[in-house]
């Protein structure tokens, strides 16, 4: 880590602490040659192997940009795709893993969106769950009635 008062490309860490979320550690380090101290955050990347073969890093804008084609003309604010973009990030974290096949980001959005609003939810499954006819619709149709309405048997 370079220091950021004399460019010297050493320094020591001081001090480590746990964020509150656990995602990030904060390093208190110092530079040997002017003693300055500065913090830096760290964090775990993740990355996405896209259907190319290419690997890039895992993006929250890509996924607000995804879902928000799905919540077009729904009530769903920037702050609702915000938080659901933190949601996929937590749970691919939670995972352990730290690549992910492009597609196994949509599938994790899929979740959080049926949460967020039902009719964006179908919108978006039916690419990534791949639907081919009126039969996957009424299928997926079921299941959120069945979950909002449980049978009661």
């Amino acid at each position: 880590m370079h220091c950021p008062f004399c460019r010297n490309p050493d320094s020591r860490v001081i001090d480590s602490r746990t964020s509150d979320d656990g995602l990030s550690i904060r390093r208190r380090r110092q530079c040997p040659k002017c003693n300055g101290r500065f913090s830096t955050v760290e964090t775990a990347s993740l990355s996405v192997v896209k259907r190319s073969g290419a690997v890039e890093p895992f993006s929250r804008d890509k996924v607000i940009v995804g879902a928000r084609k799905a919540c077009q003309g729904r009530p769903v604010t920037d702050g609702d795709l915000a938080i659901l973009a933190q949601k996929v990030e937590e749970a691919l974290r939670q995972t352990g893993q730290s690549t992910f096949e492009a597609n196994e980001i949509g599938l994790a959005i899929l979740d959080p969106l049926r949460n967020l609003d039902e009719v964006a939810y179908l919108r978006f499954a039916s690419v990534y769950r791949a639907f081919e006819s009126l039969e996957d619709f009424e299928a997926a149709i079921a299941d959120l009635r069945a979950d909002r309405h449980p049978n009661e048997d």
